[in-house]
């Protein structure tokens, strides 16, 4: 258990987008301590969303908004947001200030506090708590008050390293047909025979 209270280093998240996203996110431990209730999921599934130059960003063309300003801010930071009305969406910028880049988490395999997300998700096989990131958001007891929230220093929630090298596959990103040519760049990654995903390369 003590393994995963030991957050990531702010430079971790500073390197290439691509490699942060491959070789340092996925398969790391996204931890929540929420309510007392101390939660660990691996990341298995991401996608990559970089404003500068990548229509299905919310930050294309490099556009600061009220909703994505912490995607302008130095990487190692929470962007979170709503969609449908329903859904809180958990993000972690990347990169030096003021390049607009972020990895949105898709995917988590439940590591610890499998019974709150059960209880918090309403449901009770394993497989279905957090394949989706409506769902790991719902599980982690993550929502809107953790926008901006310091992955390198909260105490509610953070990284912690992977702790083995997962075989990754990539594919297209999902839901982001508005986005012309850009939805169909390989940008999304998985760990690879993974059960614990939205859906499959």
């Amino acid at each position: 258990m003590k393994k995963f209270y030991h957050p990531l280093l702010r430079s971790d998240y500073l390197h290439d987008t691509f490699h942060v996203a491959r070789d340092v996110l996925l398969g790391a431990y996204l931890c929540t301590n929420i309510d007392g209730h101390f939660c660990v999921g691996k990341i298995t599934e991401l996608e990559v969303y970089m404003g500068d130059i990548d229509r299905a960003s919310h930050a294309w063309p490099n556009k600061k908004t009220d909703r994505n300003k912490i995607m302008f801010g130095i990487g190692g930071h929470a962007y979170m947001y709503f969609i449908y009305g329903m859904y809180s969406m958990f993000n972690i910028v990347v990169g030096p200030q003021d390049r607009p880049h972020a990895i949105l988490v898709r995917a988590l395999e439940p590591i610890v506090g499998t019974d709150i997300m059960k209880q918090r998700r309403g449901r009770e096989d394993i497989k279905n708590l957090a394949n989706g990131p409506g769902k790991l958001t719902v599980a982690m007891g993550l929502t809107r008050a953790h926008y901006g929230a310091d992955l390198t220093a909260s105490k509610h929630v953070w990284i912690s390293p992977r702790t083995e090298k997962p075989k990754v596959a990539a594919g297209t990103r999902i839901g982001i047909d508005y986005a012309g040519p850009d939805k169909d760049l390989p940008w999304r990654f998985i760990i690879k025979d993974n059960p614990h995903i939205s859906r499959k390369v």
